[in-house]
């Protein structure tokens, strides 16, 4: 039996439960207290906290123990276990979660999605469909390995308050961006985020043409699914997306999810993306 488990950046929210994938919580550090992502801190903390503070929280990867901890409780229900980590570029957790795992003798491969959020969510996603049908911990392996530069993971935030007092832009750009009302469309590439273009206007008008620039990128796809991920947005532009991604794409499913606190505190309430795979 193989067992799938990721870090909890992949944002999966009920699909874990559904699928049968464990979940490895990364650290939210409010002030000096440590609080567990999905476990007992959720978004509205961290706005609380950053209304309150004016500071972003910090956050963290468990410690080698940890993960060493973790793939002993899951293998002991399971013959081989694959663990699936945030990028190796923005966070230690892969090279961790790497070091736990020789000493298991081969039995648990952990894999750098080179994404974030449902980027990450998707490969999980394909490991658990894979493993559904009977494919063998090798295998499953070297297919998401071949993926990973095919997974669009972009999103678009509301306000750059975050991505600023977070290092990943200068005050000039975040008041140039709120006053002007501009929206960069952050992308990842190869493990790393950068911003690929920008939009100008209301939040609504910007994520329509961001889909709509999706869908002329990517003009053939992975049909299987696709993910709509938000940090809290408000339901309209949540509606217009998933309306438009069902009107635009051929998707088997069109799944709403929200990101977790990790992901919630580096990009800000409203922040909103279209995820998937592309040929």
């Amino acid at each position: 039996m193989i067992k799938i488990t990721s870090d909890s950046t992949c944002d999966l929210n009920r699909l874990t439960e559904e699928r049968g994938i464990g979940i490895m919580p990364l650290n939210v550090i409010l002030d000096t207290k440590v609080y567990r992502d999905g476990v007992d801190i959720s978004p509205a903390d961290i706005f609380a906290f950053v209304e309150k503070t004016k500071m972003l929280p910090k956050t963290s990867a468990p410690a080698i123990e940890d993960f060493h901890d973790f793939f002993s409780r899951e293998l002991e229900t399971s013959d081989e276990l694959i663990h699936f980590s945030i990028s190796a570029k923005a966070s230690v957790s892969h090279s961790c979660a790497a070091a736990a795992a020789k000493e298991f003798g081969g039995r648990v491969r952990v894999i750098d999605s080179q994404a974030l959020s449902t980027g990450q969510g998707l490969l999980v996603m394909k490991a658990a469909d894979m493993r559904d049908e009977g494919r063998s911990a090798a295998e499953i392996e070297e297919a998401v390995n071949a993926l990973r530069p095919r997974v669009n993971t972009s999103f678009v935030p509301d306000r750059l308050d975050y991505l600023y007092k977070g290092g990943r832009c200068s005050r000039m750009e975040m008041y140039g961006a709120n006053i002007l009302k501009i929206h960069p469309l952050i992308d990842m590439k190869e493990g790393q985020l950068g911003v690929k273009k920008k939009y100008r206007g209301k939040m609504t008008m910007c994520i329509r043409s961001y889909i709509e620039d999706l869908r002329k990128e990517y003009p053939s796809y992975d049909k299987t699914r696709c993910f709509v991920t938000h940090s809290c947005a408000d339901a309209e532009l949540v509606s217009l997306a998933k309306d438009m991604v069902a009107s635009l794409f051929d998707f088997d499913e069109v799944i709403e999810t929200v990101a977790g606190s990790v992901i919630t505190g580096h990009c800000g309430r409203n922040t909103l993306g279209v995820l998937f795979i592309h040929d």
